[in-house]
């Protein structure tokens, strides 16, 4: 349970998020650019394959941040009930064990009783927390959810704009994808604490399986 202050600032995205957003677009754009056939198509097919690729990650992207907003609506339901439960407690114990099932378990392990009354002591002195409401920050979260999803499109869908020679243009697309798909998951290994290169591989492994399963199932 963490009440925030006026003071208290969050970030918008974690980084972990934002790599989240980026691989949800890259591999959407994926299952259009890689469904198209370089040898039968005509530019026809790539307009329509690019309205296509737009459009999907344009849907999504707004689902994706109305989920967003959905997630921290939510969030903050969950703290503001806390809070009540530990101002509304008949006995400090039950507000002990509602500040702690709030923690993470690495920290609530390590808090003794009298850690946790002053805790209780301190939230007794807070208001009553009113009805969760969305802010500043959630919004600009969520746009920030619109973004990464519905940008992350144009890298991989730019080679068909500007080059004409199709066969071009599909093994650039893909040189920018595969890159992509390493850098994303360098970050998330970097993240993770786990071997940037190792987790990089692994995610244009894991990314290329996803893409060519949707295409086989017709996604």
């Amino acid at each position: 349970m963490n009440p925030v202050s006026p003071k208290h600032t969050i970030r918008v995205l974690e980084p972990s998020e934002r790599i989240a957003e980026i691989l949800f677009g890259l591999i959407m754009v994926l299952t259009f650019t890689g469904s198209l056939s370089v040898a039968d198509a005509g530019r026809n097919d790539v307009r329509l394959m690019l309205i296509g690729a737009l459009g999907c990650n344009l849907a999504w992207a707004l689902i994706d941040a109305l989920f967003y907003l959905m997630g921290s609506l939510a969030e903050k339901g969950s703290r503001h009930a806390s809070l009540r439960g530990v101002r509304e407690s008949a006995d400090p114990a039950s507000a002990h064990r509602i500040i702690a099932d709030s923690l993470p378990p690495a920290v609530a392990d390590v808090l003794d009783p009298e850690h946790l009354e002053m805790m209780r002591e301190r939230l007794n002195k807070l208001p009553l927390p009113g009805r969760a409401r969305l802010n500043g920050e959630d919004w600009r979260g969520a746009f920030g959810v619109f973004l990464l999803v519905f940008l992350s499109t144009f890298p991989v869908a730019l080679p068909f704009i500007f080059f004409g020679d199709l066969w071009q243009a599909s093994r650039i697309s893909n040189a920018v994808a595969v890159t992509m798909l390493f850098f994303a998951g360098y970050a998330y290994g970097r993240c993770i604490h786990r071997s940037p290169w190792l987790v990089g591989l692994l995610m244009v492994l894991a990314g290329s399986f996803l893409v060519a399963m949707t295409i086989a199932l017709g996604g």
